[in-house]
């Protein structure tokens, strides 16, 4: 893999708490979009027009929608091809610590994720003319695996799904409902959470209470299954720079894994090249 000094968005992450005066909340309003399960924020592009895509970005573990817009050179990347911006909050922690989401399908949580992001695309095309079927569903660390599990349950919910950093956990989905064009992104050493995945809180894999993050090779190995995929191993190698990708072909719905040599963090050039792959699914 090709080696980049190139900086990433992992100290935008980790600021979460800094205001950042030229951010909006819910378009040109302060206060975040309300719907009745939950809340959203919204950045709008200059000139906006009815049919104006988006990318939906969920946020990670203790974080927030609000603290999602902060990551700014990914939003500005966005905005400024003309994507709206929708960050949605996930559920406050039970310690009261910033918000999660409740993703595991054997953990159900106190609302309907995949509901919330349905009400929540549904909402922003009302409100400021977003076009429901040019959305990309992407998220870093956890809101990566949001993602999945919502490209798992309804495949037909958005365009794409993107996630970065996260995929399923242990126990890994059996099934999905459909095929789900898919680009998952993952960082070469990302320590907090490895390819290979890992166990958190202590614990065995024999014990059936065990929290560990799923594998992520066996999560692509589900998708795979998933897309009708007829090849084992990828067979296309698309070239983007700091980015090492491998695509599966003929596959019901595009496929592909991009891995890049780096931690835990958002790389630098990955919302061009999510948009790119995502602007790419019209080809197909």
């Amino acid at each position: 893999m090709k080696k980049r000094a190139a900086s990433s968005l992992a100290a935008a992450l980790l600021c979460l708490a800094v205001p950042n005066a030229a951010q909006a909340a819910c378009g040109p309003d302060p206060d975040p979009c309300a719907i009745p399960d939950g809340t959203y924020h919204v950045e709008l592009p200059e000139s906006p027009a009815p049919g104006t895509p988006a990318l939906m970005m969920l946020h990670g573990w203790g974080a927030s929608g609000e603290g999602m817009l902060r990551a700014r050179s990914m939003v500005d990347a966005a905005l400024d091809r003309g994507y709206a911006v929708i960050a949605p909050d996930g559920i406050p922690r039970a310690n009261g610590r910033g918000l999660s989401w409740a993703f595991h399908p054997d953990r159900p949580g106190p609302r309907d994720e995949i509901a919330f992001l349905q009400s929540v695309r549904d909402d922003a095309a009302d409100r400021f003319g977003i076009a429901p079927g040019s959305i990309l569903l992407a998220g870093f660390s956890i809101g990566g695996s949001m993602t999945a599990y919502a490209a798992c349950a309804a495949p037909d919910a958005f365009t794409g799904y993107a996630p970065l950093g996260g995929n399923f956990w242990h126990p890994l989905s059996d099934t999905c409902a459909g095929p789900a064009a898919m680009l998952h992104v993952h960082g070469w050493r990302n320590g907090t959470v490895p390819l290979e995945g890992r166990i958190l809180r202590g614990g065995s894999m024999e014990d059936p209470d065990v929290v560990a993050q799923g594998n992520v090779w066996a999560a692509m190995e589900i998708w795979r299954a998933t897309n009708d995929c007829p090849d084992l191993q990828p067979r296309a190698f698309p070239e983007t720079e700091g980015f090492w990708r491998r695509a599966w072909e003929g596959c019901a719905a595009p496929l592909e894994i991009a891995l890049f040599d780096g931690g835990h963090s958002i790389p630098l050039g990955w919302t061009d090249m999510a948009l790119d792959w995502f602007e790419g699914l019209a080809d197909r």
